[in-house]
């Protein structure tokens, strides 16, 4: 079978070196273009030691140049840039011809007015919004396979709303009560300089941030209002703990009148039955970080508190995985028609 050529734009952060690991492994993807102003020249084997030996790893670094990017061959590219940034290159590969993942979030937000409300600035690129679909492989699979330009979920988001949006399609819970907590690994904060994330700074710690107004709440509020059918607004802390990749999330909302525990559990199964890489862990089962780190899975376990008539959600998952890098290869495989799990499977 002929592979499938593909270029990561903005490849030497933690996000693209998790992109390059899997797309090296990935048995029908050729990896055709790599970018970063700051690496050109060198290979992925210099900046990544780890793929030394590993074949296709001799490529070098370029410049992220659309007409550059394109003359590879490439069919797809995977953009791990900053919000802002990914927009302009992201529409100038579209119009020649290439069908664009950005794990920014520069098209996750339906509406301008709300992005330009949560990250300060006019959007880059409005008329393509109506276009990108929201990238959530378990929730919009057919819409992703006919996709030209997919909008791949924040890591923050997918531990959210995977085990939510279940229960508010079926009504099984109160809108208005969702709080939810987020633990995450410092490489959530991106492969950069920066004081707060030093080694000192981060050991031992464990700190809230970005309270009250995170700016993956809008995406979360977007995509929760559309499962239940009526606008939802929550309470979302995210926290930084001392580890390097891993989210742990815990969600809680009160019952809807006259919905007993077992619903739960029932609209999960229902949600996800046969889905590869949601794992239902069930009732009173908390999910651990440490059995997800390094792969595609999300873990999802939940109770309820008879006390407060409120459900509990447990959720775990990699930021860099299911949160960003292996979520993207997801929807890269329904779009380019191969099994959903090619290049994922890794425990």
């Amino acid at each position: 079978m002929e592979r499938v050529k593909a270029a990561i734009v903005g490849a030497s952060g933690y996000t693209g070196q998790e992109l390059v690991r899997r797309l090296l492994l990935h048995p029908q993807v050729e990896l055709t273009a790599a970018t970063s102003r700051q690496e050109e020249g060198r290979s992925l084997a210099d900046v990544f030691p780890r793929f030394r030996a590993v074949p296709g790893a001799e490529l070098k670094f370029i410049l992220p140049d659309p007409d550059a990017i394109a003359a590879t061959g490439a069919r797809f590219a995977f953009l791990a840039l900053p919000h802002g940034v990914a927009a302009e290159i992201g529409r100038a590969l579209l119009e020649r011809g290439l069908r664009v993942i950005d794990l920014s979030a520069d098209f996750r937000i339906h509406d301008s007015a709300v992005y330009e409300e949560f990250y300060d600035h006019a959007h880059p690129a409005p008329d393509l919004l109506a276009e990108a679909i929201y990238g959530l492989p378990e929730v919009r699979p057919e819409e992703i396979k006919a996709a030209r330009l997919i909008a791949s979920p924040g890591c923050y988001p997918t531990s959210i709303l995977l085990p939510l949006l279940p229960l508010l399609r079926e009504n099984l819970i109160d809108p208005a009560t969702v709080v939810a907590n987020s633990m995450s690994g410092v490489s959530g904060a991106g492969r950069k300089a920066d004081l707060s994330l030093l080694f000192c700074e981060c050991n031992e710690s464990a700190r809230a941030y970005g309270v009250p107004k995170h700016r993956h709440l809008s995406e979360i509020e977007q995509e929760l209002s559309l499962a239940a059918g009526q606008p939802v607004v929550i309470s979302f802390i995210p926290h930084l703990i001392p580890v390097n990749a891993g989210i742990a999330t815990t969600t809680t909302a009160k019952l809807g009148a006259g919905v007993d525990r077992a619903q739960i559990g029932e609209a999960l199964e229902k949600a996800y039955a046969g889905m590869p890489f949601v794992r239902l862990l069930g009732e009173g089962q908390p999910a651990d970080t440490k059995r997800v780190t390094g792969t595609n899975f999300i873990d999802i376990g939940w109770v309820h508190d008879p006390r407060t008539d409120r459900v509990i959600l447990m959720s775990a998952e990699d930021n860099l995985g299911k949160g960003a890098g292996g979520q993207a290869i997801q929807s890269f495989n329904l779009m380019a028609g191969l099994c959903q799990t090619a290049g994922l499977q890794s425990v």
